[in-house]
């Protein structure tokens, strides 16, 4: 479970991937939202994070970041628009996460190949233990 640091980090990251292409959609609000309101975070704390983001707390665990990266990338495509500039800040997250730029390559590669560039988790760990194992 996320302590309430990490749920307003989590929140934060995706706020700047959406904010990537200097414009929020309404599917990329409302999916913000509906994770805060799934972390029971209130809407004031998330609005405060457009003006004041937070940095996330490193995560150590590998499913750990798996999970962060997977919700990034949801982030990216939930209003089926993937700009470079969100490519660009997701290759950063993803470095900043510890993930190699072979895998982060992989999977923007392989996005394309699922309805709505959904990449299913199982796959996104398949990529991860071809790299890791």
């Amino acid at each position: 479970m996320y302590s309430n640091e990490e749920k307003l980090g989590l929140l934060s990251d995706l706020i700047a991937i959406a904010q990537a292409d200097h414009h929020i959609s309404e599917e990329e609000y409302n999916f913000i939202m509906a994770l805060a309101k799934r972390f029971e975070v209130e809407k004031e704390a998330v609005h405060d994070l457009f003006h004041n983001p937070i940095d996330s707390k490193p995560i150590t665990t590998e499913i750990g970041r798996i999970t962060h990266f997977h919700k990034l990338i949801l982030m990216m495509n939930v209003d089926l628009k993937t700009k470079d500039s969100e490519v660009a800040a997701l290759r950063n997250f993803g470095l900043k996460l510890g993930i190699r730029m072979e895998i982060i390559d992989q999977v923007i590669q392989r996005m394309d190949k699922y309805e709505n560039k959904l990449i299913p988790a199982e796959e996104l760990v398949k990529i991860f233990q071809a790299y890791y194992n």
